[in-house]
């Protein structure tokens, strides 16, 4: 992880089966982190065991995965303790992209979820907010100024 930075580098993934892999995509991506999270996470750092370049960030008792059902009750207690509804924990992953498209690139959302193709990530735009675009447009219009539209290709 890079706090400074405040990224976080997605190399591997837990598989189902317990095992180790590449991510889905099959390429290691960088994500960004909101300075609340990466503070959250960095003071991880402070903890006396696990906190090596290779450690998990949520570690089990012994340092090693933790099985799902213990995941999940853990993340069901995080959700009741902040006073939140309750989610699956995979709808923290559409939350995320839903949000991103808000501000950033259909291209930085799909680097930032290792989508493969722009096609998966473009699933998002439909929750994008359009209040701007007849401001947008009328933006484009006055920088052109009057002759634009009387001008031909």
């Amino acid at each position: 992880m890079d706090f400074t930075g405040q990224a976080i580098r997605v190399r591997r993934s837990y598989t189902l089966h317990g095992g180790i892999s590449t991510p889905k995509s099959g390429k290691v991506r960088s994500v960004p982190l909101v300075g609340d999270v990466a503070q959250a996470i960095a003071a991880l750092a402070d903890r006396e065991h696990w906190t090596g370049d290779d450690d998990l960030v949520f570690a089990g008792p012994l340092g090693g995965f933790q099985d799902g059902q213990s995941l999940r009750k853990r993340y069901k207690e995080a959700l009741r303790k902040a006073g939140l509804r309750e989610l699956r924990l995979h709808d923290l992953r559409h939350t995320f992209g839903t949000l991103a498209i808000e501000r950033a690139s259909i291209l930085q959302v799909k680097a930032w979820m290792g989508h493969a193709d722009v096609q998966t990530t473009m699933r998002y735009l439909h929750h994008k907010s359009r209040r701007d675009e007849a401001r947008l447009l009328e933006e484009a219009f006055a920088v052109a100024g009057p002759d634009a539209l009387t001008a031909r290709p």
